[in-house]
């Protein structure tokens, strides 16, 4: 199968990237071999030419080969599908690399590395936050090879290391309790108390590092929690049975002692923890995100360049940064709120979709974004562009101006692509909502490259890859660009209809990007068997292009219904 080969290579690749040397193909093979991929010598060496050939690879003389710049970018692409599971997985191989005894206070630890150019703005605000005891842990390690001038200069970049959160997982695998890490996500912190969770992410159902989808500046607010108490904080969140919780509240405090904690919660058996639900027999631990620092060096204007997990590292080799004294108390009684995922809210609003195709009259489901009424000309005129040159980027054609109720604002409505699913079920098709991603758009044809299932997020991923700038509508429109597009599945036995009836759809002003064969990958996207994938433009793209052209854009996805007749043709 096609799709396997690739997996075979992508994995060769993967392994020629973690090694970095050259290597030849009898260590490969080994490599493979525990990976579970039985391929011979004689094998990869075929995959190799195949790689070669593609640029991806460069063989060393008779040493072997070496992946190649063309590769490692190739590599981050790589089969979306296996990028959702290797995100994960990177995590398991992470944690049961993880050795730091908590009694000698040695061994390794899982590392997150930032990136800056120094500024003692930046390293002031850090101390910070980290003095607050805002963080996993104040010990860091700086990687400064700048040299004598470049430090006089101030313009150079450092490295910043942090432990990761994900070491606390590894401490207590090596303390024989079984540690499930589950999701990512925002914490609301009010008078120094961490409230609830409000955004989450499954560690499984992403190609990205969950909290790393919580970067972007506008979306924590950690300096505020440092300084005030009140804010948005970067999180995570795992269980273990409930009969290891003794045990675990012991080791928290052996950790301590060694300077690891930032522990948030840890509830009691099948009690929710900050408002996420725990079943029976086991028990919730929140923990805050190794980042939060850097978080709150980005929210107060500071370029930092963050990627979690990155590196395992000798705790020995790390030094406190400062004193640190937990500002953050203790988090006891449950408000009640619990974090609601967003396909659940989604199905509410696919049902109440009754756009009838053959009289295109009804209600369809809209995103709201607001922009300012300063920049309302120039937002329109962008979103004209887009409608106008690629309107088969955009979910339908028809938006609509919303005054907002502050006066100073005015929204703009565009249709969101769960109207599709709407009016499929409406038709009698059963459909599953199942990703958001980013669609790249090339010369040789468009492939997904980031893909979060919607029954694993409690907010549009689409909001997040538009808060981080992961999209390139604009540079779509003369070529090759990354757009937002989504994937729904639908049985192999209803794609007749659902052709006819998206067929009509598109007439109505609606777009289609493709609808898949039986059990076929689709724009490198996986599709259950049996099943059929359909693929549309996201109707937020209009809406990252304003993003693009830095006008500030408060976006609300899938935000209500709205009938379409009440709404304007661009």
């Amino acid at each position: 199968m096609p799709d396997e080969t690739d997996r075979k290579m992508i994995e060769i690749l993967r392994i020629l990237a973690d090694q970095n040397k050259v290597l030849g193909a009898k260590t490969i093979a080994e490599e493979l071999k525990r990976k579970g991929y039985n391929l011979g010598e004689r094998a990869v060496r075929y995959h190799m030419r195949i790689l070669d050939e593609k640029g991806f690879t460069e063989r060393i003389g008779y040493a072997g080969r070496e992946i190649t710049e063309k590769g490692l970018k190739e590599l981050e692409k790589g089969l979306i599908y296996d990028q959702v599971d290797f995100a994960f997985s990177k995590f398991e191989g992470m944690i049961y690399k993880t050795s730091l005894d908590p009694q000698e206070g040695k061994g390794s630890v899982i590392v997150n590395t930032s990136s800056f150019i120094y500024d003692q703005k930046v390293v002031d605000i850090i101390k910070e936050v980290f003095s607050k005891g805002i963080a996993v842990s104040p010990y860091v390690k700086f990687n400064d090879n700048r040299s004598s001038e470049e430090k006089t200069s101030d313009n150079n970049e450092i490295m910043l290391n942090t432990i990761c959160g994900t070491t606390i997982d590894g401490m207590l695998l090596n303390a024989g309790i079984p540690v499930i890490p589950q999701y990512g996500g925002l914490v609301k912190v009010e008078n120094y108390v961490p409230k609830r969770f409000t955004e989450l992410i499954s560690y499984k159902e992403t190609s990205m590092t969950p909290i790393e989808a919580f970067t972007a500046k506008e979306i924590t607010s950690v300096l505020d929690i440092a300084r005030e108490g009140t804010g948005l904080l970067p999180a995570n969140f795992r269980i273990i049975p409930a009969v290891a919780r003794d045990n675990a509240v012991n080791l928290f405090k052996q950790f301590q002692k060694i300077g690891i904690s930032g522990l948030l919660k840890i509830g009691k058996n099948g009690e929710p923890v900050l408002g996420v639900p725990v079943e029976d027999d086991m028990v919730g631990i929140a923990i805050t995100g190794g980042i939060a620092p850097l978080c709150a060096a980005k929210e107060a204007g500071c370029s930092v360049n963050i990627k979690l997990a990155e590196n395992i590292m000798e705790f020995g080799d790390m030094e406190k940064l400062v004193p640190s004294k937990p500002a953050l108390k203790t988090s006891n009684s449950e408000t009640g709120e619990k974090v609601k995922f967003l396909l659940s809210k989604a199905w509410n609003l696919i049902y109440n979709v009754d756009f009838d195709i053959e009289t295109q009259k009804g209600d369809v489901i809209v995103n709201v974004s607001y922009v300012t009424n300063d920049d309302l000309d120039d937002a329109l005129e962008i979103i004209n562009r887009v409608f106008q040159t690629k309107p088969e980027y955009c979910t339908s054609k028809f938006y609509k101006i919303i005054p907002h109720a502050d006066g100073d604002r005015t929204g703009i409505a565009t249709v969101c692509s769960f109207t599709i699913d709407g009016i499929l079920v409406k038709n009698d098709i059963l459909v599953t909502p199942k990703y958001s991603g980013i669609l790249e758009i090339e010369e040789k044809g468009p492939r997904f490259t980031e893909l979060t299932s919607y029954s694993g997020s409690s907010l549009d991923p689409h909001e997040v890859y538009i808060s981080k700038g992961m999209t390139s509508v604009l540079d779509s429109l003369e070529g090759t660009g990354r757009i937002l597009a989504s994937l729904r599945e639908i049985p192999y036995m209803a794609r007749s209809s659902a052709i006819d009836i998206l067929d009509k759809v598109q007439e109505t002003g609606f777009s289609i990007l493709k609808i898949g064969n039986p059990s076929e990958l689709l724009y490198n996207a996986k599709v259950e068997r049996y099943h059929v994938g359909i693929a549309a433009p996201g109707g937020l793209n209009p809406i990252a292009a304003l993003n693009e052209e830095d006008i500030p854009v408060n976006v609300k996805a899938v935000e209500t219904m709205m009938n379409l007749s009440d709404m304007e043709e661009f």
